[in-house]
This record gives structure tokens, C-alpha cells and sequence, in this order.
């Protein structure tokens, strides 16, 4: 059986089951491990399959994102571990960029105390935290109002977005993969692409629940991401996919922060 014909069963077999292991996809289509781990390496760089501890399954389809109070409360401490180690990649005088979401409201709480930065945000929680918080300079995107995730988008936001020269911009997602951030909204692909963009380094700071969902729009190549911060739940296997194209990997542990940078 070729290599394409494999892959194409393991699609089928998933469609079916949803998750397998590898012990399951060796006996079914009569290859060594090694060989059924490349074949999850090419669906996965495709975006067929998501690599689980042990084995494999079909990525998650989002077709909405949760509100802001709703992300709130969702893996609380994860993001408080993201974000305080993120802060720690923010040099002296920077121009910030935070895009909206509940793990980068963490870093913004961080920066409070932070004269020295200017920072740009089309998150309205954001941006009334720091006038109130923060004597930082302060900037907001203004355009088409999400009410739901309490911020702008489309391609007012995205035309703002583009005057800045950002020394780092930190990216928030509902969805990434090996191919990449995607999302199920239209008008935040504009936004994020022009971030990227702009930025002499991006970093994607999300928890590892967001790792293997897909939305309907793809948004930043994983290829246009300086580095990537999130919290242990990755797979070694995907872990090591990403390093290898030379992105930097750091890891934030949930109440007692600490970063390295994975090898392999």
C-alpha cells in the first residue's frame, strides 16, 4: 500500500471513530510505528488529523467563537501562566500590539505598571483596563464592533493596524494547527494578517485547548509566528513539529511559571 493510500485510510478509519492510536493504525494497515508516524506527520501538516497523546484524531470544526464572559472562565490559571511569561518577552520601550482576547487581558494586567511601552489593542476590556490602570501610551483600532468578544474588526481595524511598527505583537485564537491560526470569522482574518504583518515578531499565546480545532478561515501561516506560548498540554509530537520550523516554543506552567525553549 503507497503512502497515499494509507493516509486516506487513516482519514476514513477517523471519520468513523473520531480518535485512534497508534498500535490500532500499525495492526490495521500492517506498517511499524515509524512509518505510521510519518504518515500522521503529512496528514498533520495538510490539516487532515490532530496528533493526541498516543495517537491521532480528526481536528475539531468550530463554527463560532465564545463570548468574552464565557473565555473568562475558561482555563483561568493556563492563561494567568501564559500571560505573566509572555510579559517577560516585552523589552524596554516597546510598541505593543494585544489583540483581543481573555490571555492577553493577562498580559495587559501585567503591564500596568509600565510606563515605558506604547500599546495598541482593538479589545475595548483592554484598553479601558490600561487608562485606568496604566500611564503607558495608548492606542485603539476603532472599526466594526463585536459585541459578543468586546472588540473590532475587519478592515477599519486592519488599516489602523498597518501604521504601526510593532516590536512585538502578541495574537490570540479560538483554533491553530501545523498549518497555521484560523478562525470562523470573516472579519477577523484582515485583522490578524495585518498584524503579522507588521510586527517584527508575533507570538501566539494560547492555551493547548485551542491546539487541533479548525476554523473556517485561515488567518497567519504557523511559518509568520516568531514563537508560540502555552501551557504543557501540547503532544511531544507537536511540540517538536513546531520547533523544527524554527519556531521558538515556550512553555508556561500554571501556577508556578517557568520557560524553556523544547529541543526536540
Amino acid at each position: 500500500m503507497i503512502p497515499a493510500e494509507r493516509q486516506t485510510l487513516i482519514v476514513a478509519r477517523l471519520t468513523g471513530r473520531g480518535v485512534l492510536s497508534i498500535a490500532e493504525l500499525t495492526e490495521l494497515l500492517g506498517v511499524s510505528h515509524m512509518t505510521v508516524r510519518r504518515d500522521i506527520q503529512q496528514l498533520e501538516r495538510e490539516g487532515r488529523v490532530m496528533s493526541v497523546a498516543g495517537g491521532v484524531r480528526l481536528p475539531e470544526k468550530i463554527s463560532f467563537e465564545p463570548s468574552h464572559i464565557a473565555k473568562a472562565v475558561m482555563a483561568h490559571d493556563e492563561k494567568a501562566a501564559i500571560g505573566r511569561l509572555a510579559l517577560s518577552l516585552v523589552p524596554p520601550g516597546a510598541v505593543i500590539y494585544l489583540d483581543a482576547g481573555t490571555t492577553t487581558l493577562e498580559i495587559a494586567q501585567g503591564l500596568a505598571g509600565r510606563d515605558d511601552v506604547a500599546v495598541v489593542t482593538n479589545d475595548f476590556v483592554i484598553a479601558a483596563f490600561l487608562s485606568r490602570e496604566s500611564n503607558c501610551r495608548l492606542y485603539h483600532t476603532g472599526g466594526e464592533v463585536e459585541r459578543e468578544n468586546q472588540s473590532c474588526v475587519g478592515d477599519p481595524a486592519a488599516e489602523t493596524i498597518r501604521r504601526f511598527n510593532f516590536d512585538i505583537a502578541f495574537i490570540s485564537t479560538s483554533s491553530f494547527g501545523l498549518r497555521g491560526v484560523s478562525t470562523p470569522s470573516e472579519n477577523k482574518v484582515a485583522v490578524k494578517r495585518a498584524i503579522a504583518q507588521s510586527a517584527a515578531r508575533s507570538i501566539l499565546v494560547t492555551d493547548s485547548s485551542k491546539y487541533g480545532r479548525i476554523g473556517t478561515f485561515n488567518a497567519v501561516p504557523l511559518e509568520a509566528l516568531s514563537a508560540i506560548v502555552i501551557d504543557p498540554g501540547l503532544p511531544d509530537s507537536v511540540r517538536t513539529a513546531i520547533r523544527a520550523r524554527g519556531i521558538a516554543l515556550h512553555i508556561a506552567e500554571p501556577e508556578a511559571v517557568s520557560s524553556r525553549e523544547l529541543t526536540a
